[in-house]
């Protein structure tokens, strides 16, 4: 008998196990994640700016953006821009049922901190692209663009920082450590409260 079956016949979703957790992050989007926060760590504090390491790093991020971008119409149901894609009556209901202490929780991304993602993807997007820029002969020597670069990346450090903090803040208001859960893969499988 097949592991689907038998947790089925248990009166357990597929994917739950007997210890309440479901699979919710695959590899790709768990791969995805920690190479982003390595580079970004790596080009915001480490690298000197402009050098052969700096750029090759960013080059990994942008190929990252782009394997994330097609996962993102063919992985895995949380992976998936249609699962968790932010439309404006999804951001009013999680934001009126914050106020009223009646949020639902969303075992995939949560319509805030979908926002969160997509603006650092465009961010780290728009990065590269200056990055990539700077090296051409068609900007060579140009400030602007290297200041514009310099604004970017700033940013991507403002959100990574309040994307962060939203983290630990969401692990203790639902009571399960989010950073650990882009590790394993898997989140606390809550039958009556979660949503998506």
């Amino acid at each position: 008998m097949t592991s689907a079956l038998l947790q089925k016949q248990e009166g357990r979703e597929p994917s739950q196990t007997a210890s309440g957790t479901v699979k919710v992050w695959d590899p790709a989007v768990r791969l995805f994640h920690w190479t982003v926060v390595s580079a970004c760590i790596l080009n915001l504090f480490i690298l000197e700016e402009g050098k052969y390491w700096h750029r090759l790093t960013g080059y990994v991020v942008a190929a990252a953006i782009a394997m994330r971008i097609i996962w993102g119409f063919v992985g895995t149901k949380h992976a998936r821009f249609a699962d968790f894609f932010p439309t404006p009556s999804r951001v009013r209901a999680q934001i009126a049922g914050i106020i009223k202490g009646t949020e639902q929780r969303y075992i995939g991304h949560n319509p805030l901190a979908s926002i969160m993602m997509l603006g650092l993807m465009t961010l780290l997007a728009a990065t590269a692209l200056t990055g990539w820029m700077t090296t051409l002969d068609a900007f060579w020597g140009d400030k602007w663009l290297e200041e514009v670069h310099g604004a970017i990346a700033n940013g991507i450090m403002l959100l990574a920082f309040i994307h962060a903090g939203a983290a630990v803040v969401e692990s203790w208001r639902h009571r399960e450590n989010l950073v650990w859960s882009m590790i394993t893969g898997r989140k606390k499988y809550e039958n009556s409260s979660h949503r998506r």
